[in-house]
């Protein structure tokens, strides 16, 4: 069951306002006192109705001193809560339901606060942080050059970037432009410890710049764009519904940590033009997972504050997306890194 919990706490003179925007969303809730002129709402929430419940009450109550509200997943109810077109519970407003369309892709999603939450806490730049991502790019690099592909994925699912690159996607969605600054800062930072770390393991370790799994980093085919998008959207798509943070970690890394280490690696051998080739996937990489990313959002109904600002993010990242892609159709003609 698709469910949640949701469990409210405010002054006895607000019941009348929580009592109007409760039946809009949820068919079930019951009310109790507490000491301390307390009152407490607890009602079981349709997973594609927690969204908009959030919403209503943080802005009809969130300024309110006193008002608390928790969100928890619930296994099971019973008797069970039936959810067809027809006892859909509707807002008291023009504008109209959702199509069958909208509801199929949205009716398992995390509502917006469930996902900053689970992002906010990878945000932090902490020791922990930077020694993932150390661990993650060195795990990589021997793997790659070792040739053993299982070792490859092995440093996939530590996912030290799965964080701040799904942060940086959610910003952009919703307009949050403090979101964006700490995803991109947390993102950068990793990024350059997976470089230095790719960098030291390149100058210790005698590597083989032949190897498949190392020159494969430095090939950029038409099929790389796809495989990245691809990445991207089902990375957001298992984020936005609780997936296993580890099966995320596999399907964002495979496009980040592996050409950052081996551009490391490259560098740190003495081989810069292989090295260059590797940061320019890792680029192609993070623009294709950034927009594959927003569309995913917005396609699961994300609400952004500014459809302008959502929009015009998204264009300047599909912007640079084609400039790439006419450069690795350019070098594909001219036979470079082939």
């Amino acid at each position: 069951m698709s469910a949640r919990l949701v469990q409210i706490y405010l002054p006895e003179s607000h019941i009348v306002r929580v009592e109007d925007i409760l039946p809009r969303h949820s068919r079930r809730f019951w009310r109790e006192t507490i000491p301390g002129g307390q009152e407490k709402y607890s009602c079981i929430v349709q997973q594609r109705y927690t969204e908009r419940l959030l919403d209503e009450l943080e802005t009809e109550l969130g300024s309110v001193e006193g008002f608390l509200l928790t969100v928890q997943q619930l296994e099971a109810a019973f008797p069970t809560i039936e959810e067809t077109a027809e006892t859909e519970l509707r807002l008291h407003t023009d504008l109209p339901p959702p199509n069958a369309l909208e509801r199929f892709f949205s009716r398992d999603r995390l509502s917006t606060d469930e996902i900053n939450d689970d992002i906010d806490e990878s945000l932090h730049i902490r020791p922990s942080y930077l020694l993932t991502v150390t661990l993650s790019a060195i795990i990589a690099g021997l793997g790659m050059n070792a040739g053993q592909v299982a070792v490859v994925i092995g440093a996939m699912i530590i996912a030290p970037l799965l964080g701040p690159t799904m942060g940086l996607a959610l910003a952009a969605t919703v307009g949050d432009n403090r979101l964006g600054l700490r995803a991109a800062a947390t993102l950068a930072i990793g990024c350059i410890f997976a470089l230095l770390s790719g960098w030291a393991l390149g100058i210790a370790v005698e590597i083989d710049p032949l190897v498949s799994e190392l020159r494969n980093r430095t090939l950029v085919q038409p099929a790389d764009i796809a495989l990245a998008l691809a990445c991207g959207a089902a990375g957001v798509l298992a984020f936005s519904r609780g997936a296993s943070l580890s099966l995320v970690g596999v399907m964002i890394a495979v496009a980040l940590v592996p050409p950052l280490a081996a551009a490391g690696m490259y560098f740190g051998a003495g081989y810069p033009q292989s090295g260059g080739a590797a940061l320019f996937l890792f680029a192609i990489n993070l623009v294709c997972v950034n927009v594959a990313g927003i569309a995913m959002f917005l396609f699961q109904g994300l609400p952004p504050k500014s459809w302008r600002m959502t929009g015009g993010i998204l264009a300047l990242w599909t912007g640079i997306l084609v400039v790439l892609a006419l450069m690795v159709a350019g070098r594909i003609a001219l036979g470079v890194g082939a």
